[in-house]
């Protein structure tokens, strides 16, 4: 015990050095920011599973998880359209091109040949750093709509 202890006030305290600035946080923090400068509120999401392999849910349902935290940026999903403030974005490759369903008997392929789609986020499961990149670009398309209105008033 007494080597133990000794060695240990020889060494004395070593830290390590600290953790390189997150791209996330950069992303996080415009996205509150923009939220609160268009809407001045929580900004609601209705997700809808168009038919895929459920990949690209998991992922959404990881931006609830403590890292990122979506509900502590004012971002919230819910069960109807008629309370959301944002309907279409295309996540995933099921989503933005068919994905390995492609187009057949059973799917009429991307999302965009039966409504409109604002931001397409592609990959086989895009990341939640992804997804809210997409939902802060899909904000920010919003906002010449929106001071045009503020104008009006």
């Amino acid at each position: 015990m007494l080597k133990t202890l000794g060695k240990i006030c020889r060494t004395g305290i070593i830290t390590e050095l600290p953790p390189l600035s997150d791209e996330s946080l950069r992303v996080v923090d415009a996205l509150q920011s923009r939220i609160l400068d268009v809407l001045g509120r929580a900004l609601c999401i209705r997700a809808v599973d168009a038919g895929s392999c459920n990949g690209c849910e998991l992922e959404i349902q990881a931006l609830n998880n403590p890292l990122y935290n979506i509900e502590g940026l004012g971002i919230r999903f819910v069960a109807s359209p008629r309370h959301a403030d944002l309907l279409v974005v295309a996540i995933g490759d099921c989503g933005c091109t068919g994905g390995i369903f492609g187009e057949s008997y059973a799917t009429c392929g991307r999302v965009s040949t039966v409504i409109p789609v604002d931001v397409a986020v592609p990959g086989c499961p895009p990341s939640p750093r992804q997804i809210l990149s997409s939902i802060l670009t899909a904000i920010t398309k919003a906002v010449p709509e929106t001071s045009r209105l503020r104008q009006n008033v």
